[in-house]
């Protein structure tokens, strides 16, 4: 008989709260630096609090992974009824959180961490299709492998409007920003192999841009896994994202199509203008 199976992630793969409760995912948060005070992601600060501090202050957070003595802590509460875990990590060449997690499971049976070679829900595709897995009674090495032959079949990526957050993050030159407003460019910032590469420009107004950005990655729907495809945003109006999620749908009629807002990794990153369809390739 298997034994019970968590399904378990850092806080960086952005799974709304509907998701997070059908599936009992726990959540190993990791740390904001705000202002000179440390917040815990999603329970004590939200993006709309790094954009306000922003906006006064000029100053994004700075994220640090939890260390090896909060993963053994997370993971001993976890196993403490002899159940198996499988931990979900943001991308090992994005943050320290892998690594960090990784040795503090090598002093428990039955925790396996997967790197997702991703981030936000580029990663949470993977803690569903974990999730389906234990639901199905698989045992939590097997859901681990499946999982990490998964990852190249993962594409995320996310459309930005203004640069102004990833070049105050360091991620992108002053010029390169200028450059871009200047001639209304829409970058798409996709994952590759683990990092963040720079993908097709887009040029003219977001919304119509998007629309574009979602037609281009989702072509024809043919070789998309329709189970769970996320629409995940940081911020944008409601009524919005629906018709993004219409899109999708009209593309792809049978998807089952999530809307999630990013956490405070990729919101401080990216800026509230920001949003990405992210899914899995078929086999």
């Amino acid at each position: 008989m298997c034994k019970k199976v968590i399904i378990a992630s850092d806080s960086t793969t952005d799974l709304n709260a509907e998701l997070k409760e059908r599936y009992g995912v726990k959540i190993a948060p990791l740390t904001v630096n705000l202002g000179g005070k440390a917040y815990t992601d999603g329970v004590d600060i939200d993006p709309d609090m790094i954009y306000k501090y922003y906006e006064d202050n000029g100053v994004l957070p700075k994220t640090a992974a939890p260390n090896i003595s909060d993963f053994l802590t997370f993971f001993g509460e976890l196993t403490a009824d002899g159940s198996e875990v499988v931990f979900f990590t943001i991308s090992s060449e994005m943050s320290s959180t892998n690594n960090n997690a990784r040795l503090a499971a090598e002093e428990f049976e039955g925790v396996y961490v997967v790197d997702t070679r991703n981030l936000s829900t580029g990663g949470g595709l993977l803690v569903v299709a974990a999730a389906e897995m234990a639901k199905e009674g698989k045992g939590a090495k097997e859901i681990a492998e499946a999982c990490r032959a998964m990852t190249g079949r993962v594409d995320a990526s996310f459309i930005i409007d203004n640069l102004e957050f990833l070049h105050k993050g360091g991620r992108c030159s002053a010029v390169a920003a200028f450059g871009a407003n200047l001639l209304q460019l829409k970058p798409c910032i996709a994952v590759h192999e683990g990092k963040m590469m720079v993908g097709k420009k887009y040029r003219g107004k977001f919304d119509i841009n998007v629309g574009k950005y979602i037609a281009d990655r989702l072509g024809d729907g043919s070789d998309v896994e329709d189970s769970c495809i996320f629409v995940t945003h940081a911020g944008l109006p409601e009524e919005f994202l629906a018709k993004c999620a219409e899109q999708v749908k009209s593309i792809i009629p049978t998807a089952n199509v999530h809307i999630t807002r990013a956490g405070c990794t990729i919101s401080s990153h990216c800026g509230r203008s920001c949003i990405g369809v992210l899914f899995v390739h078929k086999a």
